[in-house]
């Protein structure tokens, strides 16, 4: 849809599209289906009782019939009926809600009619690349505009101003090269023979950043939560049981690059973009170029994907500035190894955590840090640690009571875009939650599953049952031989309980298949199951990713990662032989899918690996890992 804000958000971030709209769009249906009664029974002389709908129409028992679009013109006559006079359908009678549909623009999607950023096209259009900087902030010195324009279909060369911090969702600025088609001008761009002056951030390294990092969590940090007398409890405790873990910065990579067209006007610009909150392109572009949100109009395509990097519209501030620059309209487009190196990355980050256990192996005490350059510096530059929003996502909100906790933050100053990726702190903060609680249940000589269980107050809970639901499911508990393994892991996020179970086999020499993967989840109704079951079937792809492969980082402040053979993805040799979705049936509040599937793949992987190998994985990815055994 045109971005509108009197439609509400309508942001895809934050899996909140059913827990947003499901409750008010039902009132929609149930209010124009009343409507629409009313005018039928009016046009008969009837008792509005005397009438059902049924089929795109109002019937009457006699058999008469008036199809929804006879009565539109009298039904807006009718008055809106409160709240509390609607009535709804009975589940029973459900047609749509809880059944499989096929998604609208499947066809469409299938024989190569859907329009995605880069299918936009308009006569005398102008497409450009941009140069930006390999470090973030920095600006050009120097560069040899002859040469680019010596490449046949370049047109000019644009001096684009450079971002500075807080980038928020700024254009980053940079050298843009325009030309009559993509290919000459990323050819353009390669000849300009740009010399940089990198900035603040050229001493930006990964490994150094990862040593302050954990050293930041190895010393009191800023509390988020400080109850009872954890200190103590630790001295008092009858054994006590640490681990540092660490993961690192991600890109989102969807397989569209970020692009856009735009066409400015004096008046207002129009902007054709794969994006995932038009609202935000309203806005970002208005800002770039003066105007008001409400002259700018923003026209939705397919998202190419997303998970999170295309709610940041920097790209479309940039084909907004070029348009009106050139008085033309204009396709930014964006290469893999610009998206890679110049994203919105996901937080790096460094976790401590140390539990005090009772003599039955319970938690008494427990301290826990994380360090990680938080998502609020993109707005605000001397943000240097994470919020309490950041913290609640699988930190500070553990699914257990513990008498004796502090929870703290650690600094980390960011020298690259922070952004969130689908589902944001929860990745590396369940990463290391529920590694250390598989570590506590072997330190204590329990099943990880029934340590687990045991630790939640009420076997009623909804995340206790949907992880209960997964493991009758799988083939927990069936022994293996060595080089085989499960792990499971459970979380709630976005509203929804998940859990996984993973089967995995390692060989001797180390190699990784990941078998089976079950998941469950519970979300309340499942409004379309078809489109849970793929959710949570891409969830596994994308957490086997990012456990499996994700890493970005930072030489001299610049990226090293650049395309799909340095920062890899999951592939058909890496997807397991059986994924096998469970959808819990539940009456509890409407929950998120999108995301919730995420956080466990890493530590349910991790502890299947220890369980087939004996290693235990506390930094990530496993391609840094030496998985071997004998």
């Amino acid at each position: 849809a045109i971005g509108d804000k009197r439609l509400g958000s309508q942001n895809t971030d934050g899996s909140g599209s059913i827990r947003q709209f499901y409750k008010p769009m039902r009132r929609l249906g149930a209010t124009a289906r009343h409507m629409l009664e009313m005018a039928a029974a009016e046009i008969w002389g009837v008792p509005v009782d005397q009438v059902s709908t049924k089929q795109h129409a109002v019937h009457h028992a006699d058999g008469r019939k008036l199809d929804f679009g006879e009565l539109v013109a009298k039904a807006a006559e009718q008055d809106k009926p409160k709240r509390s006079k609607l009535t709804y359908k009975s589940p029973e009678d459900w047609r749509y809600v809880g059944q499989d549909h096929a998604i609208v623009d499947l066809h469409a999607m299938t024989v190569g009619q859907a329009q995605y950023g880069l299918d936009v096209k308009f006569e005398g259009m102008k497409y450009a690349t941009i140069a930006h900087c390999p470090v973030l902030g920095g600006e050009w010195k120097s560069y040899d505009a002859k040469a680019a324009l010596a490449i046949p279909g370049v047109e000019r060369v644009v001096e684009m101003q450079v971002a500075q911090a807080p980038y928020q969702f700024k254009a980053l600025g940079g050298l843009a090269v325009i030309a009559k088609n993509t290919f000459a001008a990323i050819q353009g761009r390669d000849a300009l023979q740009i010399e940089w002056e990198p900035g603040a951030n050229a001493s930006y390294d990964s490994d150094a950043y990862r040593k302050s990092l954990e050293e930041a969590v190895n010393q009191p940090g800023d509390p988020y939560v400080d109850k009872g007398d954890v200190d103590q409890a630790l001295k008092d405790s009858a054994r006590t049981f640490k681990a540092d873990y660490y993961a690192p910065h991600l890109s989102h990579a969807p397989m569209e690059p970020p692009c856009a067209v735009a066409r400015a006007r004096e008046d207002g610009c129009e902007v054709w973009a794969p994006t995932q909150n038009p609202q935000a392109v309203q806005q970002t572009v208005g800002g770039a170029l003066g105007l008001d949100p409400d002259q700018v109009t923003c026209h939705v395509t397919l998202l190419g994907g997303g998970f999170g990097r295309k709610s940041k519209p920097d790209y479309c501030a940039e084909a907004a500035l070029l348009s009106r620059e050139l008085d033309a309209p204009v396709q930014v487009i964006w290469t893999r190894e610009d998206d890679i190196r110049h994203d919105y990355f996901h937080s790096v980050a460094a976790m401590h955590l140390e539990a005090g256990l009772d003599e039955g192996g319970r938690p008494q005490a427990w301290l826990a840090r994380t360090a990680f350059p938080p998502i609020g510096s993109t707005f605000n530059a001397s943000a240097d640690r994470g919020g309490a929003g950041e913290a609640g996502m699988g930190f500070t909100n553990l699914p257990f009571q513990v008498p004796n906790r502090r929870i703290e933050a650690g600094q980390a100053q960011a020298h690259v875009r922070i952004g969130w990726l689908r589902s944001v702190a929860h990745v590396y903060h369940i990463f290391a939650v529920s590694s250390f609680l598989n570590e506590l249940a072997h330190f204590t000589g329990r099943d990880p599953v029934e340590y687990f269980q045991g630790l939640i107050d009420d076997p009623k809970d909804r995340l206790s049952r949907t992880l209960a639901h997964c493991v009758q499911r799988s083939n927990w508990g069936e022994k293996l031989p060595k080089g085989r393994g499960r792990g499971f892991a459970a979380n709630e996020s976005f509203g929804s309980a998940v859990a996984v179970v993973a089967e995995v086999s390692v060989s001797e020499a180390g190699d990784l298949s990941i078998d089976r993967v079950d998941i469950a989840i519970d979300c309340g109704l499942a409004v379309s199951p078809d489109r849970v079951r793929a959710q949570m079937e891409g969830s596994v792809l994308f957490g086997i990713s990012l456990t499996r492969f994700g890493e970005i980082t930072a030489k001299n402040g610049a990226i090293v990662q650049g395309n799909f053979d340095t920062y890899p993805v999951a592939r058909m040799g890496d997807t397991p032989k059986e994924i096998h979705v469970h959808i819990v049936p539940s009456q509890g509040p409407l929950g998120g899918v999108g995301e919730p599937g995420v956080p466990p793949m890493a530590p349910a992987i991790c502890e299947a690996i220890f369980q087939a190998t004996g290693k235990r994985i506390r930094s990530l990815p496993l391609s840094r890992q030496d998985l071997s055994w004998s």
